[in-house]
């Protein structure tokens, strides 16, 4: 059927009327409204707000001040995360734009999907999303997955429409956001976005995210901290109260503020901060590696993963399919390469020959372009190469024979495209008024249909002779890890059924190399050090399989997909921990793959392209899509993506996560063990019937500036050498078993070294109880400096530590440690926080005692380790 395309004034003009073809999005948040939700929903907020209140109740004007400062500076900071943690979002949306090719002034064009307006002419292939509603103007044997509208997953046939006028049939329409399952199609667009099917039904749609692991661990934690600190600071106001010698209104609403600031000193209100910016940051951070992360529900299973099945192809080589050689039975003409370079000599016996000149070469060169679907499409910025790596390499092939334009001018009559059950590819076409059917095969499958080879200009029946010599020949090249394709043709006489591909005529085979891409080796090597299993699935033939794995450090049994058919589940689970390649694999054999590894407890990782895959894909754990590469399909429903199509990337971001996950942890390990030591100082100090060692503005100071500051400075600290080597956990916990132990032995240490201060200075040194506060409050502050460096690893001991490995961290503690000087010396700040200046040798003897934190975690970190594998298992 004969179509016509748009100019780009038309469409210009269309996109004015019709609008963008998108789907309209929820309303976002306004900047008023995510501010109003941090005062809204943080209670934390509110119990200061009252503390305010009975500040200014008693006449403390300061500290009520004091207090709405930190309530300001909470709320801002809370709202600047979750404002940043959207564009983030926002920006990772931006980068999952799709695009379609379009004819418009006659020319084949990439365009946004968003630009595309009624009337424009699309082209689709296998795997893509269809982009608005459309009607088929040319297409054969087309199948469509409208799951998506219908819920069925069964594929529906399609056709074109035979006339234009006539009314619109159901088999002639393609909708929005359904895809091809197989063959091409050219389709002229009818409606756009919300005038399309799935638009009608876009608000019923619903696109949330699964719960996040992460964020109940979280609430888990905060509930118990909350807890505590609730309990804690009851207690000590009540034995405060029960000490009282006099009820004044002050002494009462003092003890107050006291109670309030306790539990918002153990409160761990950033913890939900540290998750929202955690999260943004990581995805926004590995977007800029190349990794899209499409569900962030799926950040922490991905840290888990315990098993990669990776497809050879693009991820594990670089895709990049090169014609190396061409072989007819008695000949062999090497083919000087550069990836897609359309210059190049054909070389036998290293001399020069001409292929177009040449019969015999020049009839597989002519077999290889007619059999084939590639496009290769010259823009301003360059080539653009369409259809697969295999294909576009025998294009190329015919360009630098300078053979493609008197061959592409034969009409083709038929096509049955390859697919993973025929394992061959057939056309028909017209020249010089012969009809003439051109194959190409994988090589094992010839002698199955194949009768006769060429020789010369001869053609030869293929007898015992003639196949071991062929077979010889692509052996030899098989184990040099090439692929073979090898070409036929036959043609056909009148009344002959041409798709029955027998009797067929072997005229010679190209081999192809697929290279590995750089650092591939290297990252198989680190999650081999991880634990994580990188197990190879490709088409490939087994020996070609086991040589590329060979390469790039993948060493195991290799399994054919016949040979997994051979196989009961049973024996798959048996013997899966020992395969490592599988080769010639069917859709259905990445299925039982998948299910055998979780059937072991295995966490499975998976690349591939969402169509013929998706079974396999969604019973994994982690569903990886390719972005040059993969489909609009596996694009819109993986939960990764990799931007530049990379082993490297995957692993990059395992190892990513899981730096960020124990930042974590050393966040909350540290945090909670200051905090609870400024709750014990206090309880056990009231508790020993001492006067309260801290009043309540000096606690939200360190509160604020000198524990959370360093703390928040730690999830930024820089991956340890040993992140890569520890064995992933499934459901983790933030805090286990010895990382709770650290936390008490560092709380209680940090607490007697306090108390043994306040006690001195009060009744021994007899000082003033300004003068011991402010000394109680110096010798916390230096602990919670000392400490934060301890975290830098849970690992390596403090001065096998880089110090400079968290620079945040340094500068956060300087910024402590000068807060701390001016609340000490500055007079009008000393009223405010209720501090004096203190003889310059109690800060040489608060360093000094300080210092023993990290001796003290230094031998916990020695004794942590002592069994190394245990520690492997569960640092």
């Amino acid at each position: 059927m004969k179509y016509v395309w748009l100019t780009n004034h038309e469409v210009k003009k269309l996109l004015e009327t019709y609008g963008y073809n998108v789907i309209k999005e929820q309303k976002k948040r306004s900047l008023r409204s995510i501010l109003r939700d941090q005062v809204k929903w943080n209670f934390m907020a509110y119990f200061m707000a009252g503390a305010a209140l009975l500040s200014f109740a008693v006449g403390k004007w300061t500290t009520g001040y004091s207090i709405l400062g930190v309530i300001l500076v909470i709320v801002i900071v809370w709202f600047f995360q979750e404002y940043k943690a959207e564009k983030a979002v926002d920006a990772l949306k931006n980068m999952l734009e799709s695009f379609s090719t379009v004819i418009r002034d006659g020319k084949e064009v990439q365009v946004n999907s968003k630009e595309l307006v009624p009337w424009d002419i699309i082209l689709l292939e296998t795997g893509e999303k269809i982009p608005a509603d459309c009607v088929i103007v040319e297409s054969k044997d087309l199948m469509v997955n409208e799951s998506i509208l219908t819920w069925e997953s069964k594929e529906v046939s399609k056709t074109a429409i035979k006339d234009k006028k006539a009314s619109h049939q159901s088999e002639n329409l393609v909708f929005m956001w359904t895809y091809i399952v197989n063959w091409r199609a050219v389709v002229e667009v009818l409606k756009t976005w919300m005038h399309t099917e799935f638009g009608k039904i876009a608000g019923m749609i619903s696109a949330a995210e699964k719960e996040l692991p992460l964020k109940h661990k979280i609430n888990k934690l905060v509930k118990f901290m909350a807890a505590i600190a609730i309990v804690v600071s009851i207690a000590s106001m009540s034995i405060m109260f029960y000490n009282l010698e006099s009820w004044t209104a002050q002494h009462i609403i003092e003890i107050i503020l006291i109670g309030i600031a306790l539990m918002i000193s153990a409160f761990p209100e950033w913890l939900p901060v540290v998750m929202i910016s955690t999260l943004a940051w990581w995805a926004y951070k590995m977007a800029k590696k190349k990794a899209i992360v499409n569900r962030m529900s799926i950040i922490e299973t991905l840290g888990e993963t315990t098993v990669i099945c990776s497809d050879k192809t693009w991820t594990i080589t670089k895709g990049e399919m090169t014609a190396k050689e061409l072989i007819t039975y008695d000949r062999d003409v090497e083919i000087e390469w550069i990836w897609y370079d359309m210059q190049g000599k054909f070389l036998e016996d290293k001399k020069s020959i001409d292929p177009i000149q040449d019969k015999e070469i020049y009839q597989v060169i002519e077999s290889a372009v007619l059999c084939n679907n590639a496009h290769i499409i010259n823009h301003k910025e360059g080539r653009k190469f369409k259809w697969t790596p295999t294909e576009i390499a025998l294009m190329v092939l015919g360009h630098k024979a300078n053979a493609v334009e008197d061959i592409v001018h034969f009409e083709r009559l038929e096509e049955v495209p390859f697919n993973s059950e025929r394992k061959m590819m057939s056309v028909v076409v017209e020249k010089n008024w012969k009809k003439i059917l051109y194959s190409k095969w994988a090589p094992e499958f010839f002698m199955k249909h194949c009768t006769h080879v060429q020789i010369g200009n001869q053609i030869v029946p293929l007898d015992v002779k003639e196949e071991h010599h062929i077979r010889q020949k692509i052996t030899s090249l098989t184990d040099k890890k090439y692929r073979v394709l090898c070409l036929w043709y036959k043609y056909i006489e009148k009344n002959q059924t041409w798709m029955l591909e027998e009797n067929i005529i072997f005229l010679g085979a190209v081999w192809l190399q697929d290279s590995p891409r750089d650092w591939v080796k290297e990252a198989i090597e680190k999650c081999y050090d991880a634990w994580i299993k990188v197990k190879m699935i490709t088409w490939d033939n087994k020996d070609t399989a086991v040589a590329i794995a060979r390469d790039v450090g993948i060493i195991g049994e290799a399994v054919t997909g016949d040979e997994l058919d051979k196989m009961t589940d049973e024996e798959l689970i048996e013997r899966i921990n020992n395969i490592m390649i599988f080769a010639r694999v069917k859709p259905e054999h990445k299925l039982r793959i998948v299910k055998a590894l979780k059937g072991l407890g295995e966490i499975v990782t998976m690349t591939g392209d969402g169509v013929n895959d998706a079974p396999a894909l969604k019973e994994a754990h982690i569903w990886v899509a390719m972005w040059i590469n993969g489909t609009d399909v596996s694009r819109e429903a993986a939960d990764l993506i990799l931007e530049d199509d990379n082993f490297v990337t995957i692993v990059t971001a395992i190892e990513e996560w899981r730096t960020i996950f124990k930042n974590i942890q050393k966040f909350v390990v540290y945090q909670i063990s200051c905090n609870i030591a400024e709750l014990a100082t206090i309880f056990f100090a009231v508790l020993m019937w001492l006067p309260v060692p801290l009043v309540a503005i000096q606690i939200l100071f360190m509160n604020l500036v000198t524990d959370n500051m360093p703390a928040l400075t730690l999830w930024f600290t820089a991956g340890s050498w040993y992140i890569m080597k520890l064995k992933a956990r499934r459901n983790s916990e933030i805090l286990n078993t010895k990382k709770k132990i650290l936390m008490v032995g560092v709380w209680l240490f940090m607490a007697a070294w306090a108390l043994v201060v306040y006690y001195i200075t009060l009744n021994v040194l007899n000082w003033s109880l300004v003068a011991a506060h402010t000394a109680t409050l110096l010798t916390l502050i230096m602990f919670e400096v000392s400490n934060a460096f301890n975290f830098r690893s849970l690992y390596t001991w403090f001065f096998k530590t880089n110090l400079f490995r968290n620079t945040l961290l340094i500068y956060a503690g300087a910024v402590s440690i000068l807060a701390t000087l001016a609340i000490m010396y500055i007079p009008f700040l000393q009223k405010i926080f209720e501090t004096t200046g203190l003889p310059w040798y109690t800060w040489l003897v608060t360093a000094l005692m300080s210092l023993s934190i990290i001796v003290v975690v230094d031998i916990a970190k020695y004794i942590n380790k002592n069994s190394f594998e245990d520690y492997w298992t569960n640092a």
